[in-house]
């Protein structure tokens, strides 16, 4: 049986904890800067967890990780 194959993307964006839980960044960081508040963009820079109902699809597209 051959190789799966990881999703290029996915690959880039999460990472698996020991306990299995889908580590990801939060959104709407990139760029406009500017009209969004300091404290808003302090939170933004801590990372979080996926949502539950999607970590199965998350692991299914980063097998190797």
């Amino acid at each position: 049986m051959p190789k799966m194959k990881t999703h290029s993307g996915a690959k880039k964006r999460f990472n698996l904890t020991k306990n299995g839980k889908v580590k990801r960044a939060h959104a709407y960081k990139s760029h406009i800067l500017t009209k969004k508040d300091t404290k808003r963009c302090r939170r933004l820079r801590s990372g979080t967890y996926a949502d539950g109902t999607n970590t199965a699809t998350i692991k299914k597209m980063i097998p190797y990780k």
